[in-house]
Protein backbone atom coordinates (compact mmCIF):
# COMPACT_ATOMS: atom_id res chain seq x y z
CA UNK A 1 0.00 0.00 0.00
CA UNK A 2 1.14 3.55 -0.75
CA UNK A 3 -0.03 6.99 0.32
CA UNK A 4 -1.35 9.70 -1.99
CA UNK A 5 -1.51 13.49 -1.67
CA UNK A 6 -4.95 14.87 -2.50
CA UNK A 7 -6.95 18.00 -3.18
CA UNK A 8 -6.18 20.10 -0.11
CA UNK A 9 -2.37 20.01 -0.51
CA UNK A 10 -0.99 23.41 0.47
CA UNK A 11 2.66 22.85 -0.62
CA UNK A 12 3.79 23.47 2.95
CA UNK A 13 6.45 20.72 2.53
CA UNK A 14 6.28 19.57 6.14
CA UNK A 15 5.66 16.12 4.70
CA UNK A 16 8.91 16.34 2.72
CA UNK A 17 10.91 17.00 5.88
CA UNK A 18 9.57 13.91 7.70
CA UNK A 19 9.66 11.39 4.83
CA UNK A 20 12.40 8.84 5.65
CA UNK A 21 12.89 7.65 2.06
CA UNK A 22 12.74 10.86 -0.01
CA UNK A 23 9.60 9.83 -1.90
CA UNK A 24 7.78 13.20 -1.88
CA UNK A 25 8.59 15.73 -4.58
CA UNK A 26 9.25 18.41 -5.55
CA UNK A 27 11.23 19.30 -2.45
CA UNK A 28 12.09 22.91 -1.56
CA UNK A 29 15.58 22.23 -2.97
CA UNK A 30 14.26 21.33 -6.43
CA UNK A 31 13.66 23.84 -9.24
CA UNK A 32 9.96 23.12 -9.71
CA UNK A 33 9.05 23.57 -6.04
CA UNK A 34 6.45 26.31 -5.82
CA UNK A 35 5.48 25.97 -9.49
CA UNK A 36 3.69 22.61 -9.37
CA UNK A 37 0.05 22.56 -8.33
CA UNK A 38 0.77 20.27 -5.39
CA UNK A 39 3.32 17.81 -4.01
CA UNK A 40 3.34 14.17 -5.10
CA UNK A 41 4.22 10.83 -3.50
CA UNK A 42 6.15 8.32 -5.59
CA UNK A 43 4.18 5.05 -5.23
CA UNK A 44 7.26 2.97 -6.09
CA UNK A 45 9.34 4.46 -3.26
CA UNK A 46 6.71 4.91 -0.56
CA UNK A 47 7.21 2.49 2.36
CA UNK A 48 3.79 3.04 3.94
CA UNK A 49 5.13 4.54 7.17
CA UNK A 50 2.45 7.24 7.42
CA UNK A 51 4.84 9.91 8.71
CA UNK A 52 3.73 12.32 5.97
CA UNK A 53 0.05 11.92 6.85
CA UNK A 54 0.77 12.59 10.51
CA UNK A 55 2.73 15.74 9.68
CA UNK A 56 0.40 17.22 7.06
CA UNK A 57 -1.16 20.41 8.45
CA UNK A 58 -4.18 20.27 6.12
CA UNK A 59 -5.11 16.56 6.16
CA UNK A 60 -4.31 16.08 2.48
CA UNK A 61 -2.55 12.69 2.67
CA UNK A 62 -4.33 9.32 2.80
CA UNK A 63 -3.56 5.64 2.16
CA UNK A 64 -4.31 5.06 -1.52
CA UNK A 65 -6.58 2.11 -0.83
CA UNK A 66 -8.76 4.24 1.45
CA UNK A 67 -9.41 7.10 -0.94
CA UNK A 68 -13.08 7.96 -1.30
CA UNK A 69 -14.71 8.06 -4.73
CA UNK A 70 -14.14 11.78 -5.23
CA UNK A 71 -10.46 11.46 -4.28
CA UNK A 72 -9.63 8.21 -6.05
CA UNK A 73 -8.22 10.00 -9.10
CA UNK A 74 -5.37 11.35 -6.97
CA UNK A 75 -3.68 7.96 -6.84
CA UNK A 76 -3.14 8.25 -10.60
CA UNK A 77 -2.24 11.94 -10.39
CA UNK A 78 0.52 11.20 -7.88
CA UNK A 79 1.86 8.32 -9.99
CA UNK A 80 1.69 10.33 -13.23
CA UNK A 81 4.11 12.92 -11.85
CA UNK A 82 6.83 10.23 -11.78
CA UNK A 83 6.00 8.57 -15.10
CA UNK A 84 8.86 10.17 -17.04
CA UNK A 85 11.21 10.98 -14.17
CA UNK A 86 14.28 9.25 -12.88
CA UNK A 87 13.57 7.81 -9.43
CA UNK A 88 15.00 9.89 -6.59
CA UNK A 89 17.66 8.18 -4.48
CA UNK A 90 16.37 6.50 -1.35
CA UNK A 91 18.05 8.00 1.69
CA UNK A 92 20.56 5.85 3.55
CA UNK A 93 19.35 6.83 7.01
CA UNK A 94 15.69 6.85 8.05
CA UNK A 95 16.42 9.71 10.43
CA UNK A 96 18.03 12.07 7.92
CA UNK A 97 16.52 14.23 5.22
CA UNK A 98 18.50 16.65 3.04
CA UNK A 99 15.89 19.40 3.28
CA UNK A 100 15.83 21.41 6.46
CA UNK A 101 19.35 22.86 6.56
CA UNK A 102 18.88 26.64 6.22
CA UNK A 103 21.08 28.64 3.88
CA UNK A 104 21.90 30.96 6.78
CA UNK A 105 22.67 29.89 10.34
CA UNK A 106 19.68 31.22 12.25
CA UNK A 107 21.21 30.66 15.68
CA UNK A 108 22.16 34.08 17.04
CA UNK A 109 25.35 33.97 19.18
CA UNK A 110 24.79 33.88 22.94
CA UNK A 111 26.45 37.27 23.40
CA UNK A 112 24.20 38.79 20.75
CA UNK A 113 21.38 40.76 22.36
CA UNK A 114 17.89 39.47 21.51
CA UNK A 115 16.26 41.47 18.75
CA UNK A 116 12.64 42.65 18.68
CA UNK A 117 10.90 42.03 15.37
CA UNK A 118 7.47 43.36 14.45
CA UNK A 119 5.49 41.39 11.86
CA UNK A 120 2.63 43.29 10.23
CA UNK A 121 0.04 40.77 9.09
CA UNK A 122 -1.00 37.46 10.68
CA UNK A 123 -1.73 35.43 7.56
CA UNK A 124 0.42 32.53 6.33
CA UNK A 125 3.34 34.68 5.14
CA UNK A 126 3.64 36.52 8.43
CA UNK A 127 3.20 33.39 10.51
CA UNK A 128 5.84 31.43 8.59
CA UNK A 129 8.23 34.31 9.28
CA UNK A 130 7.26 34.26 12.96
CA UNK A 131 7.71 30.48 13.10
CA UNK A 132 11.18 30.73 11.60
CA UNK A 133 12.22 33.42 14.07
CA UNK A 134 10.77 31.70 17.12
CA UNK A 135 12.08 28.21 16.38
CA UNK A 136 15.56 29.16 15.22
CA UNK A 137 16.46 32.35 17.07
CA UNK A 138 15.96 34.05 20.42
CA UNK A 139 14.08 36.96 18.84
CA UNK A 140 11.04 38.55 20.44
CA UNK A 141 8.14 38.91 18.00
CA UNK A 142 5.29 41.43 17.95
CA UNK A 143 2.38 40.25 15.76
CA UNK A 144 0.31 43.14 14.42
CA UNK A 145 -2.93 43.12 12.43
CA UNK A 146 -5.36 45.87 11.54
CA UNK A 147 -8.25 43.53 12.36
CA UNK A 148 -8.96 42.56 15.98
CA UNK A 149 -8.49 38.89 15.09
CA UNK A 150 -5.60 36.93 13.57
CA UNK A 151 -5.56 34.62 10.55
CA UNK A 152 -5.45 36.69 7.38
CA UNK A 153 -6.28 34.68 4.28
CA UNK A 154 -6.51 31.41 6.19
CA UNK A 155 -9.49 32.84 8.07
CA UNK A 156 -10.94 35.09 5.39
CA UNK A 157 -9.69 33.72 2.06
CA UNK A 158 -10.16 29.94 2.19
CA UNK A 159 -13.58 28.70 1.06
CA UNK A 160 -15.72 27.42 3.95
CA UNK A 161 -16.16 24.01 2.30
CA UNK A 162 -12.37 23.48 2.51
CA UNK A 163 -12.11 22.94 6.27
CA UNK A 164 -8.96 20.84 5.96
CA UNK A 165 -7.12 23.75 4.34
CA UNK A 166 -8.23 25.98 7.20
CA UNK A 167 -6.43 23.51 9.47
CA UNK A 168 -3.21 25.35 8.62
CA UNK A 169 -4.52 28.08 10.87
CA UNK A 170 -4.42 25.73 13.85
CA UNK A 171 -0.72 25.12 13.15
CA UNK A 172 -0.02 28.85 13.14
CA UNK A 173 -2.19 29.49 16.20
CA UNK A 174 0.17 27.57 18.47
CA UNK A 175 2.58 30.50 18.18
CA UNK A 176 0.03 33.09 19.33
CA UNK A 177 0.66 32.20 22.97
CA UNK A 178 4.41 31.70 22.62
CA UNK A 179 6.30 33.32 25.54
CA UNK A 180 8.32 35.51 23.15
CA UNK A 181 5.26 36.70 21.20
CA UNK A 182 3.22 39.83 21.82
CA UNK A 183 -0.10 40.18 19.99
CA UNK A 184 -1.18 43.68 19.03
CA UNK A 185 -4.38 43.22 17.03
CA UNK A 186 -6.70 46.01 15.92
CA UNK A 187 -3.85 48.37 14.97
CA UNK A 188 -3.54 49.65 11.41
CA UNK A 189 -0.01 50.59 10.40
CA UNK A 190 -0.02 53.72 8.29
CA UNK A 191 -3.19 54.97 9.96
CA UNK A 192 -3.10 54.36 13.72
CA UNK A 193 0.68 54.02 13.94
CA UNK A 194 3.17 55.18 11.32
CA UNK A 195 5.84 52.85 9.93
CA UNK A 196 8.41 55.20 11.49
CA UNK A 197 6.86 54.85 14.94
CA UNK A 198 6.71 51.09 14.54
CA UNK A 199 10.37 50.95 13.52
CA UNK A 200 11.35 53.15 16.47
CA UNK A 201 10.18 50.43 18.88
CA UNK A 202 11.64 47.39 17.08
CA UNK A 203 14.97 46.32 15.64
CA UNK A 204 13.28 45.17 12.46
CA UNK A 205 9.83 45.24 10.85
CA UNK A 206 8.52 42.56 8.48
CA UNK A 207 5.54 43.57 6.35
CA UNK A 208 3.27 40.65 5.43
CA UNK A 209 0.28 42.70 4.31
CA UNK A 210 -0.62 40.63 1.25
CA UNK A 211 -2.44 41.91 -1.83
CA UNK A 212 -5.82 43.08 -0.52
CA UNK A 213 -7.11 44.80 -3.65
CA UNK A 214 -8.35 43.31 -6.93
CA UNK A 215 -7.72 43.85 -10.60
CA UNK A 216 -10.41 45.58 -12.65
CA UNK A 217 -11.88 44.61 -15.99
CA UNK A 218 -11.84 48.11 -17.47
CA UNK A 219 -15.20 47.69 -19.25
CA UNK A 220 -18.29 49.94 -19.40
CA UNK A 221 -20.80 49.21 -16.66
CA UNK A 222 -18.21 47.69 -14.32
CA UNK A 223 -19.30 50.00 -11.50
CA UNK A 224 -23.00 49.17 -11.69
CA UNK A 225 -24.63 47.67 -8.61
CA UNK A 226 -24.38 43.90 -9.02
CA UNK A 227 -20.82 44.08 -10.37
CA UNK A 228 -18.44 43.05 -7.60
CA UNK A 229 -14.96 41.66 -7.09
CA UNK A 230 -14.27 38.09 -6.08
CA UNK A 231 -12.44 39.64 -3.11
CA UNK A 232 -15.78 41.00 -1.90
CA UNK A 233 -17.64 37.73 -2.47
CA UNK A 234 -14.99 35.67 -0.65
CA UNK A 235 -14.95 38.16 2.23
CA UNK A 236 -18.76 38.09 2.32
CA UNK A 237 -19.10 34.35 2.73
CA UNK A 238 -16.18 34.23 5.18
CA UNK A 239 -17.65 36.87 7.56
CA UNK A 240 -14.94 39.48 7.04
CA UNK A 241 -15.83 42.34 9.39
CA UNK A 242 -15.19 44.98 6.72
CA UNK A 243 -17.67 43.40 4.27
CA UNK A 244 -21.34 43.96 5.01
CA UNK A 245 -23.99 41.25 5.08
CA UNK A 246 -25.67 42.89 2.07
CA UNK A 247 -22.49 43.16 -0.05
CA UNK A 248 -23.63 40.36 -2.39
CA UNK A 249 -27.18 40.08 -3.72
CA UNK A 250 -28.33 36.79 -5.23
CA UNK A 251 -31.54 37.96 -6.87
CA UNK A 252 -31.23 36.44 -10.36
CA UNK A 253 -30.98 32.91 -11.70
CA UNK A 254 -27.57 33.33 -13.34
CA UNK A 255 -24.19 34.65 -12.19
CA UNK A 256 -21.25 35.40 -14.50
CA UNK A 257 -17.77 35.00 -13.02
CA UNK A 258 -14.90 36.38 -15.10
CA UNK A 259 -11.77 34.31 -14.62
CA UNK A 260 -10.90 30.64 -14.34
CA UNK A 261 -8.43 30.52 -11.49
CA UNK A 262 -9.01 28.75 -8.20
CA UNK A 263 -10.74 31.74 -6.63
CA UNK A 264 -13.22 31.86 -9.53
CA UNK A 265 -13.95 28.17 -9.02
CA UNK A 266 -14.33 28.70 -5.27
CA UNK A 267 -16.93 31.42 -5.84
CA UNK A 268 -18.84 29.33 -8.38
CA UNK A 269 -18.81 26.26 -6.15
CA UNK A 270 -20.03 28.05 -3.04
CA UNK A 271 -22.85 29.79 -4.92
CA UNK A 272 -24.37 26.51 -6.13
CA UNK A 273 -23.49 24.12 -3.29
CA UNK A 274 -26.36 22.68 -1.27
CA UNK A 275 -26.80 25.08 1.69
CA UNK A 276 -27.41 22.13 4.01
CA UNK A 277 -23.86 21.00 3.23
CA UNK A 278 -22.47 24.48 3.87
CA UNK A 279 -24.38 24.61 7.16
CA UNK A 280 -21.81 22.21 8.57
CA UNK A 281 -18.97 24.69 7.88
CA UNK A 282 -17.91 28.04 9.32
CA UNK A 283 -19.58 30.03 6.52
CA UNK A 284 -20.95 33.41 7.58
CA UNK A 285 -24.49 33.24 8.95
CA UNK A 286 -25.65 36.00 6.62
CA UNK A 287 -24.21 34.21 3.58
CA UNK A 288 -25.80 30.91 4.57
CA UNK A 289 -29.18 32.61 4.94
CA UNK A 290 -28.81 34.27 1.53
CA UNK A 291 -27.82 30.98 -0.12
CA UNK A 292 -30.85 29.25 1.37
CA UNK A 293 -33.07 31.85 -0.30
CA UNK A 294 -31.03 32.28 -3.47
CA UNK A 295 -32.49 32.22 -6.97
CA UNK A 296 -29.10 31.35 -8.47
CA UNK A 297 -29.23 28.15 -10.50
CA UNK A 298 -26.35 28.67 -12.91
CA UNK A 299 -22.85 30.12 -12.67
CA UNK A 300 -20.95 30.84 -15.89
CA UNK A 301 -17.15 30.90 -15.71
CA UNK A 302 -15.58 32.98 -18.50
CA UNK A 303 -12.05 32.11 -19.53
CA UNK A 304 -10.21 34.32 -22.00
CA UNK A 305 -8.05 31.41 -23.17
CA UNK A 306 -8.76 27.76 -23.94
CA UNK A 307 -9.11 24.81 -21.56
CA UNK A 308 -5.49 23.83 -22.11
CA UNK A 309 -4.39 27.15 -20.57
CA UNK A 310 -6.87 27.36 -17.70
CA UNK A 311 -5.40 28.85 -14.53
CA UNK A 312 -7.23 26.64 -12.04
CA UNK A 313 -5.51 23.60 -10.58
CA UNK A 314 -6.57 20.08 -11.39
CA UNK A 315 -7.65 19.50 -7.80
CA UNK A 316 -10.13 22.38 -7.85
CA UNK A 317 -11.57 21.26 -11.19
CA UNK A 318 -11.96 17.72 -9.87
CA UNK A 319 -13.89 19.14 -6.92
CA UNK A 320 -16.42 20.64 -9.37
CA UNK A 321 -16.81 17.32 -11.15
CA UNK A 322 -17.84 15.65 -7.89
CA UNK A 323 -20.11 18.36 -6.50
CA UNK A 324 -23.38 16.68 -5.38
CA UNK A 325 -26.49 17.94 -7.13
CA UNK A 326 -24.56 20.21 -9.50
CA UNK A 327 -23.98 19.62 -13.21
CA UNK A 328 -20.69 20.67 -14.80
CA UNK A 329 -21.06 21.68 -18.45
CA UNK A 330 -18.61 22.88 -21.11
CA UNK A 331 -20.00 25.41 -23.58
CA UNK A 332 -18.56 24.08 -26.85
CA UNK A 333 -20.01 26.59 -29.34
CA UNK A 334 -16.39 27.49 -30.16
CA UNK A 335 -14.85 24.49 -32.00
CA UNK A 336 -11.44 25.21 -30.47
CA UNK A 337 -12.76 24.24 -27.05
CA UNK A 338 -13.84 20.72 -27.96
CA UNK A 339 -10.76 20.18 -30.11
CA UNK A 340 -8.41 21.08 -27.26
CA UNK A 341 -10.21 18.77 -24.86
CA UNK A 342 -10.25 15.85 -27.30
CA UNK A 343 -6.58 16.26 -28.17
CA UNK A 344 -5.39 16.53 -24.55
CA UNK A 345 -3.10 13.74 -23.42
CA UNK A 346 -3.71 11.84 -20.22
CA UNK A 347 -2.56 13.88 -17.25
CA UNK A 348 -3.04 17.23 -18.99
CA UNK A 349 -5.42 19.66 -17.36
CA UNK A 350 -7.74 19.78 -20.36
CA UNK A 351 -8.01 15.98 -20.33
CA UNK A 352 -9.95 16.19 -17.08
CA UNK A 353 -12.83 17.65 -19.11
CA UNK A 354 -13.07 14.72 -21.51
CA UNK A 355 -15.92 13.12 -19.62
CA UNK A 356 -17.76 16.38 -18.94
CA UNK A 357 -21.02 17.13 -20.77
CA UNK A 358 -20.80 19.58 -23.66
CA UNK A 359 -23.48 21.90 -24.89
CA UNK A 360 -23.87 24.84 -27.22
CA UNK A 361 -25.65 26.87 -24.57
CA UNK A 362 -28.64 28.94 -25.60
CA UNK A 363 -28.15 32.13 -23.61
CA UNK A 364 -31.59 33.48 -24.54
CA UNK A 365 -33.15 30.93 -22.22
CA UNK A 366 -33.32 31.32 -18.46
CA UNK A 367 -31.58 28.66 -16.33
CA UNK A 368 -33.68 25.64 -15.40
CA UNK A 369 -35.08 25.90 -11.88
CA UNK A 370 -34.94 22.21 -11.00
CA UNK A 371 -31.17 21.82 -11.27
CA UNK A 372 -28.00 23.75 -10.45
CA UNK A 373 -25.05 23.86 -12.78
CA UNK A 374 -21.69 25.45 -13.55
CA UNK A 375 -20.87 26.29 -17.18
CA UNK A 376 -17.26 26.60 -18.36
CA UNK A 377 -17.08 28.97 -21.33
CA UNK A 378 -13.62 29.34 -22.84
CA UNK A 379 -12.23 31.74 -25.48
CA UNK A 380 -14.52 34.46 -24.11
CA UNK A 381 -14.08 37.93 -22.68
CA UNK A 382 -16.58 40.41 -21.22
CA UNK A 383 -16.78 43.73 -23.02
CA UNK A 384 -19.67 45.43 -21.20
CA UNK A 385 -21.92 45.06 -18.18
CA UNK A 386 -25.44 46.00 -19.26
CA UNK A 387 -28.10 47.60 -17.11
CA UNK A 388 -29.49 50.89 -15.86
CA UNK A 389 -29.84 50.64 -12.10
CA UNK A 390 -28.06 47.31 -11.73
CA UNK A 391 -26.42 44.59 -13.82
CA UNK A 392 -28.96 42.70 -15.94
CA UNK A 393 -26.62 41.09 -18.49
CA UNK A 394 -23.01 40.81 -19.62
CA UNK A 395 -22.01 41.23 -23.23
CA UNK A 396 -19.31 38.77 -24.20
CA UNK A 397 -17.21 38.49 -27.34
CA UNK A 398 -15.16 35.57 -28.60
CA UNK A 399 -11.51 35.76 -29.64
CA UNK A 400 -11.16 37.18 -33.12
CA UNK A 401 -14.83 38.03 -33.48
CA UNK A 402 -16.47 41.44 -33.46
CA UNK A 403 -19.92 40.02 -32.78
CA UNK A 404 -21.01 39.55 -29.19
CA UNK A 405 -23.26 37.38 -27.09
CA UNK A 406 -25.49 38.77 -24.37
CA UNK A 407 -25.65 36.61 -21.26
CA UNK A 408 -28.43 37.55 -18.88
CA UNK A 409 -27.14 37.75 -15.29
CA UNK A 410 -27.95 39.59 -12.09
CA UNK A 411 -24.41 39.39 -10.69
CA UNK A 412 -21.05 39.92 -12.38
CA UNK A 413 -18.00 38.80 -10.40
CA UNK A 414 -14.51 39.71 -11.53
CA UNK A 415 -11.98 37.08 -10.42
CA UNK A 416 -8.95 38.07 -12.44
CA UNK A 417 -6.39 38.43 -9.69
CA UNK A 418 -5.39 40.26 -6.54
CA UNK A 419 -3.18 43.32 -6.28
CA UNK A 420 -1.05 44.89 -3.56
CA UNK A 421 -1.70 48.46 -2.41
CA UNK A 422 0.74 51.16 -1.29
CA UNK A 423 1.54 51.42 2.41
CA UNK A 424 2.43 54.85 3.77
CA UNK A 425 6.15 55.19 4.36
CA UNK A 426 7.19 52.29 2.10
CA UNK A 427 8.29 52.42 -1.55
CA UNK A 428 5.84 50.86 -4.00
CA UNK A 429 6.07 49.56 -7.57
CA UNK A 430 2.80 50.44 -9.30
CA UNK A 431 3.52 48.14 -12.23
CA UNK A 432 3.83 44.97 -10.11
CA UNK A 433 1.81 45.99 -7.07
CA UNK A 434 4.70 45.06 -4.79
CA UNK A 435 7.26 46.70 -2.51
CA UNK A 436 10.74 46.86 -4.13
CA UNK A 437 13.15 44.65 -2.22
CA UNK A 438 16.41 42.73 -2.31
CA UNK A 439 15.89 39.18 -1.00
CA UNK A 440 13.14 40.57 1.24
CA UNK A 441 15.00 43.72 2.38
CA UNK A 442 12.99 46.84 1.48
CA UNK A 443 15.01 49.00 -0.88
CA UNK A 444 16.24 52.19 0.77
CA UNK A 445 14.67 51.44 4.17
CA UNK A 446 17.12 49.71 6.57
CA UNK A 447 15.44 47.45 9.11
CA UNK A 448 12.30 46.96 6.99
CA UNK A 449 11.47 43.72 5.17
CA UNK A 450 8.65 42.17 3.15
CA UNK A 451 7.29 38.67 2.79
CA UNK A 452 4.41 37.02 0.92
CA UNK A 453 2.32 38.57 -1.82
CA UNK A 454 3.43 42.15 -1.13
CA UNK A 455 6.96 40.86 -1.79
CA UNK A 456 6.53 38.56 -4.79
CA UNK A 457 3.06 39.36 -6.13
CA UNK A 458 -0.19 37.37 -5.71
CA UNK A 459 1.07 33.92 -6.65
CA UNK A 460 1.32 30.62 -4.83
CA UNK A 461 -0.77 29.08 -2.09
CA UNK A 462 -0.26 28.78 1.63
CA UNK A 463 2.88 26.65 1.51
CA UNK A 464 4.67 28.86 -1.02
CA UNK A 465 5.09 31.38 1.79
CA UNK A 466 7.38 29.04 3.74
CA UNK A 467 10.32 29.37 1.33
CA UNK A 468 9.50 33.06 0.84
CA UNK A 469 9.67 33.65 4.60
CA UNK A 470 12.88 31.63 4.90
CA UNK A 471 14.61 33.95 2.45
CA UNK A 472 13.37 37.12 4.15
CA UNK A 473 14.24 35.95 7.66
CA UNK A 474 17.68 34.86 6.45
CA UNK A 475 18.28 38.35 5.08
CA UNK A 476 17.04 39.96 8.30
CA UNK A 477 19.31 37.86 10.50
CA UNK A 478 22.30 38.44 8.25
CA UNK A 479 21.70 42.16 8.75
CA UNK A 480 21.38 41.65 12.51
CA UNK A 481 24.70 39.82 12.79
CA UNK A 482 26.37 42.44 10.57
CA UNK A 483 25.11 45.21 12.87
CA UNK A 484 23.11 46.77 10.05
CA UNK A 485 19.80 47.07 11.93
CA UNK A 486 18.84 50.52 13.25
CA UNK A 487 18.75 50.61 17.05
CA UNK A 488 15.22 51.13 18.44
CA UNK A 489 14.61 54.05 20.77
CA UNK A 490 11.42 52.74 22.38
CA UNK A 491 10.61 49.63 24.42
CA UNK A 492 8.05 46.89 23.90
CA UNK A 493 5.87 48.25 26.69
CA UNK A 494 6.04 51.75 25.26
CA UNK A 495 4.82 50.41 21.95
CA UNK A 496 1.96 48.62 23.71
CA UNK A 497 0.88 51.88 25.31
CA UNK A 498 1.20 53.70 21.99
CA UNK A 499 -0.84 51.06 20.15
CA UNK A 500 -3.53 51.03 22.84
CA UNK A 501 -3.88 54.82 22.76
CA UNK A 502 -4.08 54.91 18.96
CA UNK A 503 -6.20 51.84 18.16
CA UNK A 504 -9.57 53.01 16.93
CA UNK A 505 -10.92 49.46 16.95
CA UNK A 506 -9.77 48.43 20.42
CA UNK A 507 -6.47 46.67 21.04
CA UNK A 508 -6.66 42.86 21.32
CA UNK A 509 -3.86 40.74 22.77
CA UNK A 510 -3.27 36.97 22.90
CA UNK A 511 -5.69 36.55 25.80
CA UNK A 512 -8.38 38.47 23.91
CA UNK A 513 -7.75 36.40 20.78
CA UNK A 514 -8.20 33.20 22.78
CA UNK A 515 -11.47 34.60 24.14
CA UNK A 516 -12.71 35.26 20.59
CA UNK A 517 -11.82 31.71 19.63
CA UNK A 518 -13.73 30.27 22.60
CA UNK A 519 -16.76 32.41 21.84
CA UNK A 520 -16.90 31.35 18.18
CA UNK A 521 -16.42 27.69 19.01
CA UNK A 522 -19.15 27.87 21.64
CA UNK A 523 -21.52 29.41 19.10
CA UNK A 524 -20.55 26.62 16.72
CA UNK A 525 -21.33 23.91 19.27
CA UNK A 526 -24.78 25.38 19.77
CA UNK A 527 -25.38 25.23 16.00
CA UNK A 528 -23.64 21.90 15.31
CA UNK A 529 -20.84 23.63 13.40
CA UNK A 530 -17.05 23.92 13.91
CA UNK A 531 -17.47 27.60 14.74
CA UNK A 532 -19.79 30.50 14.01
CA UNK A 533 -17.68 33.54 13.18
CA UNK A 534 -18.28 36.92 14.73
CA UNK A 535 -18.87 39.10 11.70
CA UNK A 536 -18.32 42.68 12.91
CA UNK A 537 -15.49 44.53 14.62
CA UNK A 538 -17.65 45.47 17.66
CA UNK A 539 -18.64 41.80 18.13
CA UNK A 540 -15.01 40.68 17.92
CA UNK A 541 -13.79 43.32 20.35
CA UNK A 542 -16.63 42.56 22.79
CA UNK A 543 -15.76 38.85 22.68
CA UNK A 544 -12.11 39.69 23.30
CA UNK A 545 -13.22 41.52 26.44
CA UNK A 546 -15.24 38.50 27.53
CA UNK A 547 -18.56 40.18 26.79
CA UNK A 548 -21.40 39.47 24.41
CA UNK A 549 -22.44 42.45 22.32
CA UNK A 550 -26.13 43.34 22.36
CA UNK A 551 -27.06 44.06 18.79
CA UNK A 552 -30.06 46.25 17.81
CA UNK A 553 -33.26 44.25 17.37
Amino acid sequence: MTYAITQTCCNDATCVAVCPVNCIHPTPDEPDFGTTEMLYIDPKSCIDCGACADACPVDAIFPADRLTARLREYEGINAAYYADREPAPVLASPTFHPWGEPDFDRSIPADFAPIRVAIVGTGPAGMYAAEDLLLHTNAEVTLIDRLPVAGGLVRYGVAPDHPATKGAGETFARFHAHPRVRMRLGVEIGKDVTPGELAAHHDAVVYAVGAPSDRRLGIPGEDLPGSVSATSVVSWYNAHPETGADAVRLSAGRVVVVGNGNVALDVARVLVTDPDSLARTDIADHALAALRDTRVREVVLLGRRGPEDAAYTRSELLALKHLPGVDLVVDDRDPRTGAAIDAAESGAKAALLQGVAREAVDWTRAPAQDRRRIVLRFHSAPVEALGTDAVRAVRVTEDGSASGTEIGAGLLVRAIGYRGVPLAGLPFDEATGTVPHEAGRVVGLPGSYVVGWIKRGPSGGIGANRACAEETVGTLLADAVAGALPKPTGSSQEFRRLARSRSGRGLVDARGLASIDRAERARGRDAGRPRVKLATVPELVAAARGRRLRLPG
